[in-house]
């Protein structure tokens, strides 16, 4: 079993303020990539696909702030999950079977995830490298 590769989300002072009653912190937030599983942990929220779910990463940015901060979003255009700590730059993460993460029944299936972790070129790397012949950027 592989040491999971731990991604910290990058926050900016006013995104971590908004966060705080959401319980989205330094300590509750990480994006883990490890033997084959991808984790995205939000406060509260977590989303888990295995990485050969995964077809494209796109590097986002820069977002607004009242839609962003605070909690994780629903983007009520594609169901996406939105888990942004920063305005300036994110990963777009999209799976090839929608999944779980917003609520926790699993009612509502994401195509795609937004997270905005400090190293987003190697978090797509590492996702690039465990699944090549699928994966896009």
């Amino acid at each position: 079993m592989a040491a999971p590769r731990v991604f910290p989300f990058r926050f900016a002072p006013a995104y971590r303020l908004a966060g705080l009653p959401f319980g989205v912190t330094g300590a509750t937030t990480r994006v883990e990539v490890t033997d084959g599983q991808l984790l995205v942990r939000f406060g509260p929220w977590s989303l888990r696909s295995p990485v050969s779910n995964v077809v494209a990463t796109t590097t986002t940015g820069p977002f607004s702030f009242l839609p962003t901060a605070g909690p994780a979003h629903l983007s009520l255009t594609d169901r996406g999950l939105t888990c942004a700590t920063n305005g300036e730059r994110g990963l777009c993460i999209q799976f090839a079977e929608p999944v779980g993460g917003i609520e926790p029944f699993g009612l509502i299936r994401h195509p795609a995830v937004t997270v905005t972790v400090a190293d987003c070129r190697g978090l797509a790397r590492m996702l690039h490298r465990t699944r090549p012949r699928r994966l896009r950027r």
